[in-house]
């Protein structure tokens, strides 16, 4: 798709990866972006910033992610592109997560990416056109040894976007995830910890990225290309790839004591 004369929505727009994309389409030629966030101040001020639009929504709320697209549509006509960008890290494996930490990622990073689908779909299927993109992250296609709650949720959210791109290819939706390693946002790492191997990204880097797969219609968006690769392994041995995640995990609790 190309993005001159689109409308795009993009949520967890208050800085990082979500403005990055903004000015990306924006120099693409879009004809409108919407900024979403939690926080009011920032996604404001960063919109006025850009030089597109900005509200405040919270997308674990299906209702303020429907008033998010009727304001949208009420101002372009209709949405394009909607970035389901919004999400949050956390640390801790099984034993050490609250119930509610677990509900909170799967807010964030499953039930918010469907409210966003359910909301814009009908408008785009009707036209016979439109564009879904996900922000997971590779540890939802490989795993974060120390945050179970993130991995599983983002392994979710990649699978959600399996299958919307199955359902509702053949009306002329097309669908992609990102999935990134280490990128230099208020979220993400400032070293690279074990299972962080590629290198820590710019914002701007990524949403070069993620403008060249929207053009050519990809499903997985990559910014650490070499994610395929660990992926392809992953899928050719996984007893072999479960045994060197043990070993890499236990080489990082080794390194703490």
């Amino acid at each position: 798709m190309e993005l001159v004369h689109k409308v795009a929505v993009i949520t967890g727009g208050s800085g990082g990866i979500g403005a990055a994309m903004a000015k990306a389409f924006l120099a693409e030629g879009a004809r409108g972006v919407m900024l979403a966030d939690l926080d009011a101040e920032a996604v404001k001020a960063i919109a006025s910033d850009i030089g597109c639009e900005g509200m405040v929504c919270d997308v674990t709320d299906e209702a303020q992610i429907k008033k998010l697209v009727a304001a949208t549509e009420s101002k372009y006509g209709q949405i394009d592109l909607f970035c389901s960008n919004a999400g949050r890290g956390h640390d801790g494996v099984l034993t050490d997560v609250e119930d509610d930490d677990w509900n909170t990622q799967w807010n964030l990073h499953v039930m918010a990416h469907m409210y966003a689908a359910r909301a814009v779909l009908p408008g785009m299927i009707k036209r016979g056109e439109g564009y879904l993109l996900n922000t997971a992250s590779a540890a939802g296609l490989l795993a974060a040894l120390s945050a179970g709650a993130y991995s599983v949720t983002k392994a979710a959210s990649v699978k959600l976007a399996e299958f919307l791109a199955i359902t509702h290819g053949d009306e002329g939706i097309h669908v992609s995830v990102l999935c990134p390693q280490g990128v230099n946002t208020a979220m993400g790492p400032k070293t690279l910890g074990d299972g962080q191997t590629d290198g820590i990204l710019e914002p701007e880097e990524l949403a070069k990225v993620v403008v060249e797969t929207i053009h050519a219609e990809r499903f997985y968006v990559l910014p650490h290309p070499e994610v395929e690769e660990y992926v392809r392994r992953k899928g050719d041995n996984i007893d072999r790839w479960l045994h060197g995640m043990r070993r890499l995990r236990k080489k990082s609790i080794d390194r703490s004591d």
